[in-house]
């Protein structure tokens, strides 16, 4: 099977696992997984887009920056998941029924990471996207990468209006305190 083939067929896969990951937020265009689908497809069709040229000239600055970014992504997401699930607990929320499970966190998780960076899964999402984008720049990847950060972007502000209705103030002071994505900077 034709390279091309393959990666089209993997991205038609992908985008149905996520569509039926996300099919009660993709219901509701309120809540924050609704812009986290398109992120995920954006991202999936960015990494199998450039996975021709993956390994082309790997250690040249903007490859290094590439993997710098892919690494930072690893390490947010494992770190972020692992401080939710064993902080945040679970609990119900009727007025997020779209929401996966391990969403549904019952403490506000402020620690760790936390502390700095109000979205490290959001922020691992971000690092993915453009440590792809990083291994073919064209007008694609950039249009692509442009959509996905701001797909992220509206993710995360929509999941803090979330998160305030539920947190309350709590939230609200917990924002003022970290960052959304990058410690001390954004």
């Amino acid at each position: 099977m034709d390279s091309a083939v393959l990666r089209s067929v993997v991205f038609v896969l992908a985008t149905l696992f996520f569509t039926v990951l996300s099919r009660r937020a993709l219901q509701n265009p309120h809540s924050h997984g609704f812009y986290r689908y398109f992120a995920f497809v954006g991202i999936t069709g960015l990494v199998l887009y450039n996975q021709p040229v993956w390994f082309e000239e790997p250690f040249s600055g903007v490859q290094s920056l590439s993997w710098l970014l892919l690494g930072i992504s690893i390490v947010l997401v494992v770190y972020g998941a692992s401080l939710l699930i064993r902080i945040g607990g679970q609990s119900k929320r009727p007025a997020s029924p779209e929401n996966l499970s391990f969403e549904n966190t019952q403490h506000l998780v402020v620690d760790g990471l936390y502390r700095y960076i109000r979205h490290p899964m959001y922020s691992s999402l971000l690092f993915l996207a453009w440590g792809a984008f990083l291994k073919r720049i064209d007008i694609l990847t950039i249009v692509v990468v442009c959509l996905v950060t701001l797909a992220i972007y509206l993710t995360a502000k929509v999941e803090e209006r979330e998160n305030i209705a539920f947190w309350g103030e709590d939230y609200v002071k917990y924002k003022l305190s970290s960052r959304m994505f990058i410690p001390f900077i954004f």
